[in-house]
């Protein structure tokens, strides 16, 4: 069975309530686990498929509820991941109307990772793939893996951390180059090329290397252009009540990451050949399941990460998107 290894940051969120005056109590905030490499690897793992997270955190605390919630999804940590000096919390501070600002306090860098001789997917992303010192190991990883198998990549732009466009874009579009499988919102497109049209951005990015690249535009669905078809397809979301939209991009990450695989499109330097012959009609099935996880993930609160079994429930309630 094909074995994952996700690249990216595991940390505390912590969520207070701004004051009149503009200020916060962080002892009054409530903390919980993300990230969103985590999500991506817990849901690739929910979905049946062995799964290690190479991340950076301390020895505390907050270190061992990350721990805990990777352990319940069973996804491993790569050994030497727990030497940072300190566990990365992003405060959300939210407004009196629910509108969120955020700050961060990151400590980021990444242990070494096994031979990718035994890696069939590796999956990256977040601020972790562009923040230094670990961004260099990111990068030194994927080459390596490039060659031994197949690498997608989720650029997931915070300009929190990233502070401008021109300071990541040649990074981000030099790992998009390495990838077969790349996946942005509309949001990141916007923040990396300002006043650029979705669809050139798409076009640019495959002309770029990579076999796939998808834009989720929330509501709209998704944009989906394949190296070997002329054309975009347009995707369109599951239709579901709305909890909240927390761990929606990383859900559809992780399903379509598990249908591609599935199909035998990721895994391997052979699945990387198929993948670039690739139809849509060849991964449509994998689509369908990208859309069905991040629907199933979005009617429910935080970021959950669905089962085989709720996937094919949906499927049974409609045939179309087997």
């Amino acid at each position: 069975m094909t074995r994952f290894v996700v690249i990216g940051e595991a940390l505390i969120d912590l969520i207070v309530r701004e004051k009149a005056d503009g200020t916060f109590d962080a002892s009054k905030g409530t903390e919980v686990v993300g990230g969103s490499p985590l999500n991506v690897a817990a849901g690739v793992s929910q979905l049946g498929y062995p799964t290690e997270l190479a991340t950076w955190f301390a020895q505390d605390d907050r270190a061992q509820r990350i721990k805990e919630v990777a352990a319940a999804q069973n996804v491993a940590i790569i050994p030497g991941s727990d030497e940072a000096t300190r566990t990365t919390v992003a405060t959300a501070i939210l407004d009196s109307e629910g509108r969120a600002r955020y700050e961060f306090d990151v400590d980021w860098n990444i242990p070494e990772i096994p031979d990718p001789a035994g890696v069939g997917h590796m999956h990256i992303g977040s601020y972790g793939t562009t923040l230094e010192p670990g961004a260099t190991r990111v990068l030194r990883a994927v080459k390596r893996q490039a060659i031994n198998g197949t690498v997608s990549y989720d650029p997931n732009a915070r300009s929190d951390l990233m502070e401008s466009p021109e300071k990541v874009v040649e990074r981000i579009e030099e790992l998009i180059a390495l990838s077969d499988v790349v996946k942005a919102s509309d949001e990141d497109i916007e923040w990396l090329y300002p006043d650029t049209p979705v669809e050139k951005v798409i076009r640019d990015w495959i002309k770029l290397g990579p076999s796939m690249v998808i834009v989720t535009r929330g509501p709209w669905g998704a944009y989906v252009k394949l190296e070997n078809e002329r054309d975009m397809l347009v995707v369109d979301p599951l239709n579901v009540a709305l909890a909240d939209t927390v761990g929606a991009g990383d859900s559809f990450m992780a399903g379509l990451l598990a249908g591609l695989t599935k199909l035998g499109y990721l895994g391997s330097p052979e699945a990387k050949a198929r993948l670039r012959e690739a139809k849509f009609a060849d991964v449509l099935t994998a689509l369908h399941q990208a859309v069905i996880t991040a629907g199933l993930t979005v009617s429910h609160d935080g970021a959950y990460a669905p089962s085989p079994a709720e996937v094919a429930d949906v499927i049974t309630t409609d045939p179309r998107l087997a």
